[in-house]
């Protein structure tokens, strides 16, 4: 990755979207409070694993929204800035490591 990824970079997101974003995220917090405690009550491993995939599909979501907002306002803005071989190369890591997921 670049070093300008290790930077700390704002993104100034509409107020509707980081709305949807932060209640989307307050909705995983919840799911996995409430992991905890079926691990705490000595719940069925299968009913545990369910709500880890639950938890990760949404986590998923959240991701694969982040990186659609991405690709069509900072990649689109940067090829219109003529930096677009830096934000497709970032890109592209981003893709490897969902890969990887």
């Amino acid at each position: 990755m670049s070093n300008q990824s290790e930077e700390t970079r704002i993104i100034q997101r509409p107020s509707k979207e980081k709305d949807q974003l932060i209640n989307r995220l307050k909705r995983i917090e919840g799911q996995v409070r409430g992991l905890q405690n079926m691990i705490e009550s000595d719940r069925y491993c299968v009913d545990i694993l369910v709500q880890i995939s639950a938890i990760n599909a949404a986590l998923k979501r959240v991701s694969l929204n982040l990186l659609e907002r991405h690709t069509h306002h900072c990649v689109s803005d940067a090829i219109k800035n003529g930096d677009g071989d830096e934000a497709i190369q970032e890109l592209m890591e981003v893709f490897e490591r969902f890969s990887k997921s």
